[in-house]
C-alpha cells in the first residue's frame, strides 16, 4: 500500500560547543529573498590605469561612502564601514609605509582594500621582489639556490579579516596593527617591514558586516566558496592569494570560547606537504596561545588548538574550501582565528551595550595578539618559512611522492593525523567526441587557470594512458608547483566515514565528477605532448547544421539552460521533444549563434519530431540562497517566495513552476494561499529538493512516496544509476548529497529517475549511519534518489540528492533545468 509520508526530521549532526556551521536547518527553513548583482573585481595588483608596474606606497585617494547610523558594528563600539576608507586616506597621508589598493567591489559595490606594510620600495625594487616571488614557484630549484633572493627578499603574511560579517573585531585589530605599523618609531617594527611585506585585507565581507549577517548580500557564507568561486569577494581573496604568495596567513574569526587557534584536528587533507606545514604551524600556534593568555583576561585562558585538543573530526582540515586550508595550497603556514567572546546573533540582541562593547574590546585585543605573534614569529623564522615554500613548489614541479612522518614528528602527530594520497601523472579534458561537454570542459579549465594550476593545450593529437586525444585537448600535467591544489580539486576524494565519527563540514567536492566535464586519469608514464600554455580556454560555440534547418540542443549543463532562456527571453519559439532535446527553429539562425558564442554551447540538426511549445518559464522558488543564485545564473526568471510571501497575498497568476526546498510549509499556508497553489497545480509543475520539499509534497497530497532521510550530517559524491531515467536523460553518473533522501513504497505512475547506485554508492565524503542503524549509506543503496509523476494537473520532479549545493556542483544543474523544463511542457 502507497502511502504520501513526509520525511522525518533528519538526526542533527554532533557540533563543536561555540561553533557557527553555515549550513544548519535555516538552509531548508529560511527561503531565499534575492540579492543585487555582483560586480566584478578590480584588475591586477599593484598596476596603475596605465598598466604600469608601481613601487611602494602605493597611494589610493579611496572614495568616501556616506556614514550609516544603521551598521551593526556600531554597537559594539567598532569600527563602522563608512569610517575605514577615512582612516585609511589619513594614514596614507602621514606615513610611506603604508599603501591601500582597492581590488575588487562586494555585491552591493562597497570597495575591498588590500592594505600592505613594508619599508618603501622603487618600482626596480618592487620588480625585483615580483621577480623573486616568480621565481620561487616558477623554478624552485633556482630560488633556493639564489643568494639574493636569500638575502632580499620580502617575506609575505596575508592577513584577513571579517570574513564574516558578523564576527566583526578582526578589522578593528588589524585597523590598530595597520597604524602601529604605518607611524611606529619602534626598530622592531622597521625591521619587520624591511625584511618582509604584510598584507591585510581589512574587511573580506563589508556587506555583511554592515548588515550583522555572517553570510554576504548574496546569502553565501564564503568561507565555504574557495573551490567554487562563485562571489566577488572570494575571487578578491582567491586572487590575493595568489598575487602576495604568503608564506604564513591568518583568517579572522569568531566565537569559541577561550579562543581557537589551528593547526586543525584530523582528517588532514590528503595532498598537503604535511611535514612542510606541521612543524611551523604547530609552533606558530602554540606561541600565539601564549600570548593570548598573557593578555591575563579570564576568558581567554583556555585556548583551544584542534590539533592537540580536539578528536578527529570537530575541527578538521581537510576540504579545501577555507580561507586557511584553501591557503595552504599557495603555500602558507595558515591558521583560522576563533576569538572567544560571542557578540553576534541573540547576544548582539539580548545583552547590554556596555557588556556587547566589553566582550568586542577583549575579542579585539585578542585577535591582535594573534597578529603580533605570528609577525614576530614570520620575522624570527622568515628564512626558514621562505625555504619552506620554495621545497613545497619544488616537489610539486618535481613528482615527488609525499613524505611519511613518523608518530611525534610534532607532539601528538599519530597514526590518526597521517592522510597522503598518489598522484597521478597528468589528468586530460579531452575535446571533441571524447568530452560530455563543451562548455562544462572550458569552465573547468578556466577555473582550474583561475586557481594557479598549469593547464596546456594540445596543438596536434596525442596518445597518453593507452588512450588518442584530438588536438585542443587539454593536459594538466602532474608536475607542478601547485599540483596539491591541482589533485584536490580534480581527484574523486575518498571516503572518510571510518576516519572520524563526524566532519565539520563537507568531505566531497571533486571538480572532475561533479562539473559536468569529461575527465581521464594518467596514472604513470611521461608526458610529451605537442601543447602551449592556456590562459583561458578554447571558444566552444557553435552551429553545426546548414542554413534553414532546424537547430537542436541537449540540456546536458547549465550553460545549456542559459542558452535555452536566453531564447527564450528573446522570444523565440521553443520546442521540447520527448527526450529533452531542444529544438530551435530555423529562422532563429542568428540568435542561436549568437546565444551559442555567449554561452559556449553547439547547436546540431534537428532530427525531426514535433514535441511541445516551451515557452518563457516564471519560477516561484521557495529555496535557499545558493540555489537561488544558481537558477538565476541558469537565466531563469525567479520569484523568490515563502510561507509568509504566499499568506501576505502573492500572485501566482504568472508563475509556470513552484520549486520547493526552503521555507514555504503547505500546511501552514491560509485558505486563500493554498488556494493559488492548488490553481498552479492545475496547469503548472512542481520541483522539491530535500525535507522540506518532501514534507510539501506530502502535505499538498501530491505524489505517493515515502521520503526515508539519511543522516543528517551525511555528505559527499554518491555513484548513481541513470539507467531508468525519462526525465533527466544523459545525467552524469555521478552526484551530490547533503542530509540525503530516498524514495520508497512509490506509487501508480510515480517514475525513478535516478537511483543511488547498489551497495554502498558512497564514492567520496562522509556518510554513517544514526546511532539506530538507519540512515547510513548501505541502507540507500539501490532505493531510488530522484522521482517524477503526476498529480493533481501537475509534473511533479522530487530531488532526494543536492544538484545546486552552494552552487558548487556544476554538472548537476542541468537536471534541474530540465526538470523545470519538463514540469512547463505538456
Amino acid at each position: 500500500m502507497t502511502s504520501l509520508t513526509a520525511a522525518p526530521a533528519a538526526a542533527a549532526p554532533v557540533q563543536v560547543p561555540g561553533r557557527d556551521y553555515g549550513n544548519g536547518p535555516e538552509r531548508n527553513e529560511v527561503a531565499a529573498a534575492g540579492p543585487a548583482a555582483a560586480k566584478r573585481a578590480a584588475g591586477p595588483l599593484g598596476e596603475n590605469k596605465a598598466g604600469v608596474r608601481q613601487g611602494y606606497p602605493r597611494k589610493t585617494q579611496l572614495r568616501v561612502y556616506p556614514e550609516d547610523t544603521t551598521d551593526k558594528s556600531i554597537k559594539l563600539g567598532l569600527t563602522p564601514y563608512h569610517a575605514i576608507a577615512p582612516e585609511l586616506n589619513a594614514l596614507q597621508a602621514r606615513s610611506d609605509r603604508i599603501s591601500v589598493e582597492v581590488v575588487g567591489q562586494t555585491g552591493l559595490g562597497r570597495d575591498l582594500y588590500l592594505v600592505t606594510l613594508t619599508a618603501p620600495e622603487t618600482a626596480m625594487e618592487t620588480r625585483q621582489q615580483d621577480a623573486w616571488r616568480a621565481l620561487i614557484e616558477n623554478d624552485p630549484v633556482r630560488a633556493a639556490r639564489d643568494k639574493g633572493l636569500e638575502r632580499g627578499y620580502k617575506a609575505p603574511v596575508w592577513i584577513n579579516n571579517n570574513i564574516h560579517g558578523n564576527e566583526w573585531e578582526g578589522t578593528d585589530a588589524a585597523l590598530r596593527q595597520i597604524e602601529y605599523l604605518a607611524t611606529t618609531d619602534d626598530p622592531a617594527a622597521k625591521r619587520l617591514l624591511a625584511t618582509s611585506r604584510v598584507y591585510f585585507n581589512v574587511t573580506a565581507n563589508p556587506d555583511g558586516r554592515v548588515a550583522g549577517t555572517r553570510a554576504n548580500s548574496a546569502g553565501f557564507d564564503m568561507n565555504r566558496d574557495f573551490v567554487t568561486n562563485t562571489q566577488p569577494e572570494n575571487r578578491a581573496m582567491r586572487d590575493m592569494i595568489i598575487d602576495t604568495q604568503p608564506v604564513i596567513m591568518l583568517d579572522e574569526h569568531g566565537y569559541v570560547s577561550g579562543t581557537l587557534i589551528e593547526p586543525t584536528g584530523p582528517p588532514h587533507g590528503q595532498n598537503y606537504d604535511f611535514d612542510l606545514y606541521i612543524r611551523h604551524g604547530y609552533a606558530g600556534g602554540l606561541e600565539m596561545e601564549k600570548a593570548v593568555q598573557g593578555l591575563g583576561y579570564p576568558e581567554a585562558q583556555d585556548v583551544v588548538v584542534p590539533f592537540r585538543d580536539l578528536p578527529p573530526g570537530e575541527w578538521d582540515g581537510w576540504p579545501p574550501i577555507f580561507t586557511a586550508q584553501y591557503a595552504m595550497y599557495h603555500g602558507a603556514v595558515s591558521y583560522t582565528i576563533e576569538i572567544p567572546l560571542r557578540v553576534n546573533n541573540a547576544a548582539y540582541d539580548q545583552l547590554p551595550v556596555e557588556e556587547l562593547r566589553r566582550r568586542s574590546a577583549i575579542n579585539t585585543d585578542v585577535s591582535e595578539a594573534t597578529m603580533k605573534t605570528t609577525l614576530s614569529y614570520l620575522y624570527r623564522h622568515r628564512d626558514e618559512l621562505v625555504d619552506n615554500q620554495i621545497e613545497i613548489f619544488r616537489r610539486g614541479a618535481a613528482g615527488e611522492a609525499q613524505r611519511y612522518l613518523p608518530d611525534g614528528f610534532v607532539p601528538g602527530f599519530g597514526p590518526e593525523d597521517r592522510f597522503t594520497t598518489e598522484f597521478p601523472r597528468a589528468y586530460v579534458i579531452p575535446a571533441g567526441s571524447g568530452q560530455r561537454s563543451a562548455p562544462a570542459a572550458a569552465r573547468l579549465v578556466d577555473l582550474l587557470v583561475d586557481h594557479d594550476v598549469r593547464v596546456r593545450q594540445a596543438t596536434r593529437p596525442f596518445s597518453l594512458g593507452g588512450r588518442s586525444y584530438p588536438a585542443g585537448s587539454y593536459l594538466v600535467d602532474m608536475h607542478q608547483p601547485k599540483r596539491a591544489l591541482a589533485n584536490a580539486m580534480l581527484e574523486a576524494g575518498k571516503d572518510l566515514s571510518n576516519d572520524a565519527p563526524q566532519m565539520y563540514d563537507i568531505a566531497g567536492w571533486s571538480h572532475r565528477l561533479l562539473w559536468g566535464a569529461s575527465v581521464d586519469i594518467v596514472r604513470h608514464g611521461q608526458v610529451r605532448v605537442p601543447s602551449r600554455d592556456v590562459v583561458a580556454a578554447s571558444p566552444t560555440g557553435g552551429v553545426a547544421a546548414a542554413p534553414g534547418r532546424d537547430l537542436a540542443l541537449r540540456v546536458l549543463d547549465g550553460k545549456d539552460a542559459s542558452a535555452v532562456n536566453d531564447l527564450l527571453g528573446r522570444g523565440v519559439e521553443l520546442r521540447r521533444l520527448a527526450d529533452g532535446t531542444i529544438v530551435v527553429p530555423g529562422a532563429s539562425r542568428a540568435a542561436a549563434r549568437e546565444v551559442a558564442d555567449r554561452y559556449g554551447v553547439r547547436f546540431t540538426a534537428a532530427s525531426g519530431g514535433q514535441g511541445s511549445p516551451l515557452r518563457h518559464v516564471t519560477v516561484a522558488a521557495a529555496v535557499s540562497a545558493d540555489e537561488l543564485f544558481a537558477l538565476r545564473e541558469m537565466g531563469f526568471d525567479v520569484r523568490p517566495v515563502s510561507t509568509a510571501t504566499l499568506n501576505a497575498g502573492y500572485d501566482l497568476s504568472g508563475v509556470d513552476v513552484l520549486m520547493v526546498s526552503s521555507g514555504l510549509r503547505y500546511d501552514q499556508l491560509v485558505p486563500a494561499a493554498k488556494a493559488r497553489v492548488d490553481a498552479l497545480f492545475a496547469r503548472g509543475g512542481v520541483v522539491t529538493r530535500g525535507a522540506t520539499g518532501s514534507r510539501f509534497n506530502a502535505d499538498a497530497g501530491l505524489l505517493p512516496v515515502t521520503a526515508v532521510p539519511g543522516r543528517g550530517d551525511a555528505n559527499g559524491i554518491v555513484d548513481v544509476d541513470n539507467s531508468g531515467a525519462s526525465v533527466l536523460t544523459g545525467s552524469t553518473p555521478q552526484s551530490f548529497v547533503y542530509s540525503p533522501q530516498w524514495f520508497v513504497h512509490l506509487g501508480a505512475g510515480v517514475r525513478v529517475e535516478q537511483r543511488y547506485a547498489p551497495g554502498n554508492p558512497l564514492v567520496a565524503g562522509h556518510w554513517l549511519p544514526n546511532e539506530n542503524g538507519s540512515g547510513g549509506p548501505q541502507e540507500a543503496g539501490g532505493q531510488a534518489a530522484v522521482v517524477s509523476g503526476e498529480a493533481k494537473g501537475a509534473r511533479i520532479l522530487m530531488f532526494g540528492t543536492e544538484p545546486m549545493f552552494r552552487a558548487h556542483p556544476k554538472g548537476l544543474f542541468a537536471q534541474v533545468a530540465t526538470a523545470i523544463y519538463w514540469t512547463t511542457t505538456r
